[in-house]
């Protein structure tokens, strides 16, 4: 906990922003950090709360201890506090910046709606972290002469290598994309979080023996049967980017995209990359009207996306009702509630229409033109007159992904796949159908959080660790 009474004397303050009109101009971060003093204050806030719900796991995946280091910020003890919370998170700098914070809406003071400002305090404390050099590579000082090869960079992959290295395994990391980070390079735009971040964790992981090889599509590019045959170990952690296909009249027409493709284009652009010369045509919403199909992250990062690029207008579609400004505390509390939540890409301009179901796409000579809606109900069914129409020279569909691309890699390793198309793993041992593979994060239980995957990314090191060498110190 902080300060006794410091709940009482301080308001929540969070972390600002820079103006939206500034902000559109540029892809960098544009959060204004908070200054010490001010820092201070929110830590000791944290009370004593008896039962600290926001670091279990109906507040933090990977079970943050929020009120030490809490207490520690207030003290002004920061190398300590950054230690505490690497015992926990690999990558406090990732989660401090585009994790949604339910540690938050489980905080006690959230009973009051002013939870303690957790993920503000968490990215300064990674910052300071790495800008007074206590990030350093932890080698492990013996090898075991084990050797695990993850499959993906992502998250998952990353913590899940990092634990395993500095336990004294030789672990090689294969990633499909030039860069390592996965959908955290490749599908969260640098305004959400700059790829520098990821960058230094790569060197420090290179630094404690962590061997990365990019420009290798296990499964495609590379058998899975060489990699079996050469390490003791395989762990899957690669994405669910398997996109879902709400199967619209029109949506093959010139103009329709899915989410990922655009973001993904942008994201290599701004990180100055090379296209894939594989005919993909330019993705841009300059000077045209957006229409984004869907209203969970993805879909909001294709907002920001596309006024950063220069759109028209852009206007959000989302199937559920309007949700509440407040939730029922008394019957949602400590879980995560649904309330109406506003992203700072929505509150740079976007019209957000609610009970709104596409029911066909429309255009010219094999161009779109517009986006055929309708009113509906709570049980989503149309109301009756309440079509309208949208116009539209580009249509993004962001309604989530239906599991692993199966084609490649799952369809060689023949492991057990579940009916929602994630690899079949349970989550004491995330071992798969096949003994010396293993799967964790995303390609596991589904599309999920960046902290749910480094979650799982550590324990399944755990769990491989144990399997190679009877015991581990590694913990879950």
């Amino acid at each position: 906990m902080g300060k006794v009474t410091g709940f009482l004397e301080f308001d929540r303050q969070e972390q600002k922003y820079q103006l939206a009109a500034d902000r559109v101009r540029h892809f960098r971060e544009f959060t204004l950090p908070l200054d010490e003093h001010d820092l201070k204050k929110q830590a000791a806030r944290c009370m004593d709360c008896g039962i600290p719900f926001c670091h279990g796991d109906t507040g933090c995946p990977v079970h943050n201890q929020i009120p030490d280091w809490n207490e520690l910020v207030y003290q002004s003890d920061w190398q300590e506090a950054a230690r505490n919370l690497h015992s926990t998170n690999n990558f406090p700098e990732f989660t401090g910046r585009i994790c949604p914070a339910p540690c938050e809406e489980a905080c006690t003071l959230n009973l009051e709606n002013q939870p303690v400002a957790i993920k503000t305090i968490e990215q300064a404390i990674a910052d300071r972290a790495w800008n007074n050099g206590w990030v350093k590579p932890e080698p492990a000082e013996h090898k075991t002469g084990k050797k695990v090869a993850v499959i993906g960079s992502g998250p998952a992959g990353m913590a899940a290598a990092q634990q395993l290295a500095r336990v004294g395994h030789e672990v090689h990391v294969f990633e499909r994309e030039p860069k390592a980070g996965g959908l955290l390079r490749y599908g969260i735009p640098d305004f959400k979080m700059e790829k520098r971040h990821i960058d230094r964790r790569v060197k420090q992981m290179e630094a404690e023996g962590v061997r990365f090889h990019y420009g290798v599509n296990v499964g495609v590019t590379k058998p899975l049967d060489e990699l079996t045959a050469e390490f003791d170990a395989v762990l899957f952690a690669g994405g669910a980017e398997d996109p879902r296909n709400p199967q619209l009249p029109g949506q093959d027409l010139v103009g329709v995209h899915y989410a990922m493709p655009f973001l993904v284009q942008s994201n290599r652009r701004v990180g100055a990359e090379p296209m894939p010369g594989n005919g993909e045509a330019p993705i841009l919403a300059t000077a045209k009207n957006v229409v984004v199909i869907g209203g969970g992250d993805t879909a909001s990062d294709c907002v920001g996306t596309s006024f950063r690029q220069g759109a028209l207008s852009v206007t959000q579609l989302d199937i559920r009702p309007r949700p509440p400004e407040r939730e029922d505390k008394l019957s949602v509390w400590p879980y995560w509630p649904t309330k109406m939540r506003t992203s700072s890409s929505q509150a740079e301009g976007a019209e957000r229409e609610f009970q709104a179901a596409t029911l066909r796409l429309e255009g010219k000579k094999g161009k779109l033109t517009g986006v055929v809606c309708t009113r509906v109900d709570e049980k989503r069914q149309p109301i009756p007159g309440g079509e309208f129409v949208l116009p539209a020279d580009l249509v993004f569909l962001a309604i989530g992904f239906a599991g692993s691309v199966r084609k490649g890699l799952l369809e060689e390793s023949g492991v057990t796949m579940d009916k929602r198309g994630n690899v079949t793993a349970n989550e004491l041992d995330y071992r798969t159908s096949n003994e010396k593979i293993y799967a964790a994060g995303d390609m596991r239980r589904g599309q999920s959080l960046v902290v749910w995957a480094i979650r799982e990314g550590r324990q399944a090191a755990r769990s491989i660790d144990e399997a190679l060498m009877g015991a581990s110190i590694l913990p879950r």
